[in-house]
């Protein structure tokens, strides 16, 4: 996948993602700013951000629980240690920080 693609994939799943969000329900404050950025902040003050690493072609996330790092395999994000598909990691990810159950869709 060259730059250009990565761009344009990426985009499109911050855009998903922060609509999923919004859909949800879920008690935080969601921002996607330019440059690939999506700030998501709960409403106990708590951050969450996820963006996009065009050098090395993942989107990262920064959560309570940790770092993250997801490849486009071709059909979905996965996560590059578990395998874990993107919107299944936020699902727990978002639920654990949020502190009520979340279920985020692609």
């Amino acid at each position: 996948m060259d730059e250009t693609e990565f761009a344009a994939v990426a985009e499109r799943t911050l855009e998903r993602i922060e609509r999923a969000l919004e859909e949800s329900g879920v008690d935080a404050d969601v921002e996607l700013k330019e440059g690939g950025v999506l700030d998501i902040e709960y409403a106990d003050g708590s951050r969450m951000v996820i963006n996009r690493q065009a050098a090395m072609r993942e989107l990262w996330v920064a959560a309570r629980a940790g770092g993250f790092h997801f490849r486009w395999d071709g059909g979905a994000w996965r996560d590059t240690r578990e395998g874990t598909e993107l919107f299944a990691a936020l699902s727990k990810l978002v639920s654990a920080q949020a502190g009520q159950p979340v279920l985020l869709r692609p």
